[in-house]
C-alpha cells in the first residue's frame, strides 16, 4: 500500500533555546529581595514603632508575622506548583510580594503593617524554592555547581546586606522606603521571568498528572497541620527568648501545639493517598545529610549576622553603619569565592569541600573567641573573612549534593523542604545563641562579681584610683566614692559581656564540627544523576 497520499502530521513549533544566564538573572531578583526583606526590617524598628505608636514588644510582631508566613509557604512550594504551574507560582507569589511590599510602605497602623507583613512573608516563602528548582533544571549536569553557586549569592548576601542597605535607607530617607525599593526590582523580575522562564515539558507533564490526583485527594488535613505546626515552632524561636521561654505559658502552650502538630503531619503524609508534601525525599541518605548540615550551617551563619554587630556595637563603640562595613568583607569574599567552588564542584568531592568550609568556619569562630575590648577592627575583619570563605565552601557543594539523585519531576519538592530546613536552622542558631550570650553573662558577672571583695589590696587600689579621678573632676568624698563603684560595677559587665561572647564563640566553633561525621553519608554518584539528566532532556 502506498502511503505517499497520507496527509503527515504538522511539526509541532520547536521551543526556542532558553538562555540560562537570562532564566537565572531573572529568577534571582525574588530570592535576593525575600532575603534581603527577612533582615533589612530590622534596623527600622525604632522609627517604625514611633510612627505607628508601637510598643517594643508589639513592634516585634513585623519580623515574627514574616517569618511565620515565609515558613509555612516554602514546604508547599511544590503542592502549589503541581496545580497551578510552576511559572505561574512563581509570578503569583513575586506579585504577591511586590504588592505586599507596597502595602507594608503605605501602612498607617500597627495592625496593618503586621497583616501587609504577612502577605509579604506568603509571595517570599515561594521564592528561594521555585528558584532553586528552576536553576537545577535549566543548567545541565555539568554546570549544577555554577547553578547553586548563582543561588547561593542571592540567599546568603541577602541576610549581611540587609542590615547594611536598610541602615543606609532610614538614615537617609523615610522608613518606608526599604518596602517601595521592592517595586521597581520585583516589576523588573515579573516582567523577565514572563519573557524568558519557561517550564521543561517534563516538568509540566508530571505536574499536571500530578494535579490530576492531588486534586481528587487534597491533603486539607497535612496542610492545616503543616501550617499550625510551623506557625507555633516560628512564633516560639522568634519570641522565645523575649519572654523567657517555658516560663511564659505562650511559649509552653505554643511548643506543646508546635510538637503535636508536627508529629501528626509526619504521621498524615506517610499515609496520605496524595500527600502534600513528600517527606519520603528523606529517605535519600545523601538529600537528608546534605539538607541536616545546611541546616546547621545557615544557623551558624544567621547566629554569626547576629552576634558580630552587637559585640561591635556594644562592646568596641562602633556606629551602626561601622559594623555593617566591617562585615562587608566577608560578603566581598563569598561573592568571588562562591562562583569559584562552583566552577570545581565537579571536578572535587563534594565531602573534601564541605569539609574544608566547615574546619575555616570553626577556625573564624575560635578566633573570634579570642576578642576583648582592645581587638582592633583589622584582627575582627580578618577572622570575618575566615568565615565567609568558609560559608563559601558550604553552600554550592551542600544544595548541590543534596539534589542531585532527587528526580527532575521531584525537585520542587526537594527544594521546598531545604529551604524550609534551612530557614528553621537560621532561627534555630539565633535563637539559641541570643539565649546562651545572655546565660553566659549572667554566669561571667557572678563568677567575676565574687572576686570583687574591698578587701582585696588590688580591688581597694583600683577603687582609690577611681575615687581620685572623680574627685579631680570636682566630685565631693561622698559621689566620688559612690561614682567609682558604680564605675567599677560598669566594667565589671563590660568584662562580662566579653567573656560571653567569647564563650559563644568558641561554643559555635565547636559545634560546627560536630557536623563532620554526615560528610560520611555525602556520597554523590556523579554519573547516575548525569545519566537521569540526559535521559529526560533527550526523552
Amino acid at each position: 500500500m502506498s502511503t505517499a497520499t497520507l496527509p503527515l502530521p504538522a511539526a509541532l513549533p520547536a521551543r526556542p533555546r532558553t538562555n540560562k544566564w537570562l532564566v537565572t538573572v531573572s529568577v534571582s531578583f525574588g530570592t535576593l529581595m525575600g532575603a534581603i526583606d527577612a533582615s533589612i526590617v530590622n534596623v527600622a524598628l525604632p522609627q517604625i514603632r514611633g510612627a505607628v505608636g508601637a510598643t517594643i514588644q508589639e513592634i516585634t510582631w513585623i519580623t515574627t508575622g514574616f517569618a511565620m508566613a515565609t515558613v509555612i509557604v516554602m514546604p508547599l512550594t511544590a503542592f502549589f506548583g503541581r496545580l497551578f504551574g510552576q511559572k505561574r507560582v512563581y509570578l503569583a507569589s513575586l506579585a504577591l510580594f511586590v504588592g505586599g511590599s507596597a502595602l507594608c510602605g503605605v501602612a498607617q497602623t500597627l495592625p496593618q503593617l503586621v497583616l501587609f507583613r504577612v502577605l509579604q512573608g506568603f509571595g517570599a516563602g515561594a521564592l528561594q524554592p521555585t528558584e532553586q528548582a528552576i536553576l537545577r533544571q535549566t543548567f545541565p549536569p555539568e554546570e549544577q555547581g555554577m547553578a547553586m553557586a548563582l543561588f547561593a549569592m542571592a540567599v546568603m548576601l541577602g541576610p549581611a546586606l540587609g542590615p547594611t542597605l536598610g541602615g543606609w535607607i532610614v538614615d537617609n530617607y523615610h522608613w518606608s522606603w526599604i518596602f517601595f525599593i521592592n517595586l521597581p526590582v520585583g516589576l523588573l523580575g515579573m516582567l523577565m521571568v514572563t519573557r524568558f522562564v519557561h517550564e521543561p515539558d517534563d516538568i509540566r507533564e508530571a505536574n499536571r498528572a500530578g494535579a490530576v490526583a492531588a486534586r481528587k485527594n487534597l491533603d486539607w488535613l497535612g496542610i492545616t497541620l503543616l501550617a499550625a505546626g510551623l506557625a507555633s515552632l516560628q512564633f516560639v524561636l522568634e519570641e522565645g527568648q523575649r519572654d523567657d521561654w517555658f516560663d511564659s505559658t505562650t511559649i509552653t502552650l505554643l511548643t506543646g501545639v508546635a510538637v503535636a502538630s508536627l508529629f501528626l503531619f509526619v504521621w498524615r503524609e506517610l499515609t496520605a493517598p496524595v500527600p502534600a508534601v513528600n517527606l519520603r525525599l528523606f529517605a535519600d541518605r545523601v538529600f537528608t545529610s546534605g539538607t541536616l548540615i545546611g541546616a546547621v550551617m545557615f544557623s551558624m551563619l544567621m547566629a554569626s549576622m547576629f552576634l558580630l554587630p552587637v559585640f561591635m556595637q556594644e562592646m568596641l563603640g562602633f556606629t551602626a553603619t561601622q559594623s555593617g562595613l566591617a562585615l562587608m568583607p566577608r560578603v566581598l569574599v563569598m561573592m568571588v569565592a562562591t562562583p569559584f567552588v562552583g566552577r570545581i564542584y565537579n571536578h572535587v568531592s563534594p565531602r573534601l569541600l564541605v569539609g574544608i568550609g566547615v574546619v575555616l568556619v570553626s577556625v573564624g569562630s575560635f578566633n573570634l573567641g579570642q576578642v576583648t575590648l582592645h581587638t582592633s577592627s583589622a584582627g575582627l575583619i580578618r577572622d570575618i573573612l575566615v568565615q565567609g570563605l568558609g560559608f563559601s565552601f558550604l553552600f554550592v557543594p551542600l544544595t548541590t549534593a543534596a539534589l542531585s539523585s532527587v528526580p527532575r519531576t521531584r525537585l520542587a519538592d526537594a527544594t521546598g523542604l531545604n529551604s524550609l530546613l534551612r530557614q528553621i536552622g537560621g532561627s534555630v542558631g539565633v535563637a539559641a545563641f541570643a539565649t546562651l550570650l545572655e546565660r553566659f553573662g549572667d554566669r561571667a558577672r557572678h563568677a567575676v562579681a565574687a572576686h570583687l571583695d574591698v578587701v582585696r589590696p588590688e580591688v581597694a587600689q583600683r577603687l582609690a584610683q577611681l575615687q581620685a579621678f572623680f574627685s579631680s573632676r570636682g566630685y565631693d568624698p561622698a559621689s566620688a566614692r559612690a561614682a567609682s563603684v558604680q564605675a567599677l560595677a560598669g566594667t565589671t559587665a563590660q568584662q562580662s559581656a566579653v567573656l560571653a561572647f567569647e564563650q559563644v564563640f568558641h561554643l559555635a566553633g565547636i559545634v560546627f564540627l560536630c557536623v563532620l561525621p554526615l560528610l560520611l553519608f555525602l556520597k554523590v554518584n556523579r554519573r547516575a544523576s548525569a545519566k537521569s539528566h540526559v535521559e529526560v532532556e533527550m526523552g
